[in-house]
């Protein structure tokens, strides 16, 4: 399947590239597109593939042993999603992924990813760079949890996806910030009287 040139320098932003390298790269990227409510990976599926958003939303969750979902991730337009703990160590998923809004997405497997490094080594980097940036962020997060307050961390939601919060449902937001969804009306309560 053939993607578009355009579609490629916003993936790959600041990397130029030969029509022979775009061929390559046209080659291992797949467009796939999903509606919303659709699980596009569960807990258990082999993960032999990441996610570039091109639109909608998406988030990645854990179901704990009693039941429980927490949310760890929400994926939006420019971002890359799938569960790395499954993906770099071939291990089976721990985390579920679901469409919250209608998505448009670029697939790419562990091993044309493998083969986009031996081909365009530029593209190694590019990812390095990407992972570094979102181990960075995920470490920010974990530090966030442990050592801010519900408010705080809520502010730090609303800073980090300013207009997520219309258009997806309170408890996926309550869950990404380990809270209930009365905590939440209750901050959001408090935050407006200010």
């Amino acid at each position: 399947m053939r993607t578009d040139n355009s579609k490629i320098k916003e993936i790959f932003k600041d990397l130029s590239f030969s029509n022979e390298e775009i061929k390559i790269i046209e080659s291992v990227f797949f467009k796939t597109t999903y509606k919303k409510g659709t699980i596009i990976l569960s807990a258990g599926d082999i993960v032999d593939k990441q996610y570039y958003i091109l639109e909608g939303c998406l988030r990645s969750y854990h179901i704990d042993a009693h039941g429980k979902e927490h949310t760890v991730q929400f994926g939006v337009k420019d971002w890359w999603i799938s569960d790395y703990t499954a993906f770099f160590s071939t291990s089976k998923a721990i985390m579920n992924i679901e469409v919250l809004q209608n998505a448009v997405l670029y697939k790419l497997s562990k091993e044309h990813k493998e083969y986009l490094y031996a081909q365009i080594p530029r593209i190694e980097t590019f990812f390095r760079i990407k992972l570094e940036r979102a181990f960075a962020a995920f470490q920010k997060r974990i530090l966030a949890n442990i050592s801010q307050t519900a408010t705080e961390r809520y502010l730090n939601f609303i800073n980090t996806y300013p207009t997520l919060q219309k258009s997806i449902k309170n408890y996926h937001i309550a869950s990404y910030l380990g809270i209930t969804t009365e905590s939440l009306s209750r901050i959001r309560k408090e935050l407006s009287l200010n």
